[in-house]
């Protein structure tokens, strides 16, 4: 009952199979397509399939029905603590990282002392994590994080890390990654960032597309 009415509610459609095994159906029949250099916008209540989408389009799932053709290296910035270790140095999580994000170890040793200098962690970069802050392991991730160079820029919210001075330092990093990626795709509820930072939007509600168009039209009729 309760997952019925949180369906009707939010998003996808819930359903059992014959053997009384749950299904949720988060994306029906989503269809669009993509061109160099858009900044695309995902926005939607809570379960509308904003980040089912994305882990689609960066390959962790995989659709069940239709086809997904994607033209590009992706990087992904929805969960930028992945792969970090507790019991590992601050330098041991930032091999471990890059090498999830398919980051060449060459790269990562040029880059080294930059990330190190970056993140502002001194000589705690030799300690376990696990003795980090909550600030301390959110710089550290985010420095290994942005480090990516994808032609496709795949973010859930916009990344907010560390105090005032930090999240300048890191607005403008990211800014910078952005920039160079050919094609962004952001999940946000914001308003304001989705109009300043996309030039198309994706409305999306029970997973599907309720409204495709640009930045200011589409957030005047959701906001």
């Amino acid at each position: 009952m309760k997952k019925t009415v949180m369906g009707i509610a939010t998003g996808g459609k819930i359903g059992l199979t014959e053997s009384g095994k749950t299904v949720v159906r988060t994306l029906d029949r989503i269809s669009f397509s993509v061109s160099p250099r858009e900044r695309i916008g995902l926005i939607g209540h809570n379960g509308a399939g904003k980040s089912t989408l994305l882990r689609v389009l960066s390959r962790v799932y995989t659709p069940t029905s239709g086809s997904i053709v994607i033209d590009g290296d992706i990087g992904s910035l929805i969960d930028i603590s992945l792969g970090i270790d507790g019991e590992a140095t601050g330098i041991e999580n930032i091999f471990l990282r890059a090498a999830l994000l398919g980051i060449p170890k060459k790269k990562v040793l040029q880059e080294l002392d930059s990330i190190i200098e970056f993140s502002e962690l001194g000589d705690f970069i030799k300690l376990p994590v696990r003795t980090y802050s909550t600030g301390m392991h959110l710089r550290l991730a985010f420095a290994v994080s942005t480090m990516i160079n994808p032609s496709i820029l795949l973010m859930d919210e916009w990344l907010s890390v560390g105090d005032k001075s930090f999240q300048q330092k890191a607005e403008r990093r990211l800014n910078e990654l952005i920039e160079r990626s050919n094609i962004l795709v952001i999940a946000s509820h914001s308003k304001e960032l989705i109009e300043r930072c996309c030039t198309r939007v994706l409305w999306l509600e029970h997973g599907s597309i309720k409204m495709d168009g640009p930045a200011e039209e589409v957030c005047a009729a959701y906001f």
